[in-house]
């Protein structure tokens, strides 16, 4: 029996069969996440399906195939792939993308040698809470912008259709994120595009050229990156986030499956194993992976904790990245059902990280605490840059830098304030 059979809680492992449709579902659970993503920001939906998969597999060997996580496509780097493409172009983005594993290797190997305690130490809530925070707000205007029908200055869809259709797919996401149940509702974003999707097909909006045109068996078109300096010193604190993200999505798999993955495989093994995948995704195309809690979700409701299942997900998602006309239906989808998507989604973000202070308890009646806050959603959302030569940092990337040094360089005060 392999290692990842014996994973398995049941004394006897599932027909092959059984597993083959469980690793069906769970793609089905994620695959909404993982190409929205490229259809918000121009990436290729073909290459996230196919870094979904691939950086699955990289993840699992590293891991040792002991870990039932699937990595799909990041959110975190929406807002900063949008800016990042629209400032130095996609070849630059990409190779900027593919840097951003960087933090992944410093912060696996942080673990391996200090321990789990010391990535808390650099990266507390008062930290982590307004960085995230600020990806999700940083680009609000483009969300609009899209759910109006404009790209940059240019009216591509009337006003009041775009409207519309961004009310209707945005209305039908969060009833059904509310009021659905069972697996249904962990797709809540994958129900609203196919709402809008259907009514832009009634009002005549979408354009099936790119499908009538698209071979049925195509490999996806591989991007090429260009090692920019200030796009990678823009793109590499972004990592932040996801770092975050990853060390809690080990720990809930953790909980849901009663093992301890922090201790083995151990945490600087997924780290290790998430970086490469983003690494090595990135020099292709695709989108940072990351994990996904809508997998957790699907783990716990199931309990199948059999690693094997996420094999199968991965194998599904490539062998759709190379259904040619399958990629160009996805590109069909029109630009206001996005932004509906995206007026939710960077509110999410936002609000994740505002639930990251409040679930810490972080006191903002502390005059430290209110600094550091204060002067990340600051600079973070008003675009603030330092330029120094070519030696560029803005945004996000230099808010996530100011937020770690203030948290580490400030003093602590003497005394608790009794009044805020």
């Amino acid at each position: 029996m392999s290692a990842g059979m014996s994973a398995g809680m049941s004394a006897a492992p599932d027909p092959v069969w059984r597993t083959a449709l469980s690793g069906a579902q769970i793609l089905f659970v994620a695959f909404g996440a993982t190409v929205l993503v490229p259809l918000l920001t121009g990436l290729n939906p073909s290459l996230a399906l196919l870094g979904a998969g691939v950086g699955t597999l990289i993840f699992q060997l590293v891991t040792k195939r002991q870990v039932p996580i699937y990595l799909g496509s990041s959110f975190a780097f929406i807002a900063p792939i949008i800016y990042s493409v629209q400032t130095w172009g996609m070849p630059a983005t990409l190779g900027a993308l593919a840097s951003a594993s960087f933090f992944y290797y410093v912060a696996a190997a942080l673990v391996k040698w200090r321990g789990v305690g010391l990535i808390h130490h650099l990266l507390p809530p008062v930290v982590i809470g307004p960085v995230v925070m600020v990806i999700g707000l940083g680009l609000a205007q483009v969300a609009v912008s899209m759910a109006s029908g404009k790209a940059g200055d240019q009216q591509v869809v009337p006003y009041e259709t775009a409207i519309a259709v961004a009310a209707l797919s945005l209305l039908a996401t969060m009833l059904t994120a509310i009021r659905a149940k069972g697996l249904l509702k962990l797709v809540p974003i994958l129900v609203g595009v196919a709402v809008g999707y259907a009514v832009s097909l009634m009002l005549g909006i979408v354009d099936f050229n790119k499908v009538i045109n698209a071979p049925w068996i195509a490999a996806p078109s591989l991007g090429t990156p260009e090692f920019n300096v200030a796009a990678i010193l823009f793109m590499i604190p972004v990592a932040i986030a996801p770092i975050v993200e990853h060390v809690g999505g080990v720990l809930a798999i953790g909980s849901v499956s009663g093992k301890d993955y922090t201790k083995d495989p151990g945490l600087h093994r997924t780290l290790l194993g998430d970086g490469l995948a983003v690494n090595i995704v990135g020099m292709f195309g695709g989108p940072p992976v990351t994990t996904y809690g809508e997998v957790t979700g699907a783990v716990m409701l199931t309990k199948n904790y059999n690693p094997v299942v996420m094999t199968w997900a991965a194998g599904f998602a490539i062998l759709m990245a190379f259904v040619g006309k399958f990629g160009a239906l996805l590109q069909t989808i029109p630009m206001p059902v996005m932004g509906g998507i995206m007026v939710l989604l960077f509110g999410s973000i936002a609000g994740i990280g505002l639930k990251t202070l409040m679930d810490a308890r972080v006191n903002l009646s502390s005059a430290r605490n209110l600094c550091i806050v204060s002067v990340t959603l600051v600079t973070g959302i008003g675009g603030l840059g330092v330029h120094i030569g070519s030696f560029s940092l803005q945004g996000i990337s230099l808010c996530g830098v100011l937020a770690v040094a203030l948290n580490l360089l400030l003093p602590a005060e003497p005394r608790p304030l009794s009044e805020g």
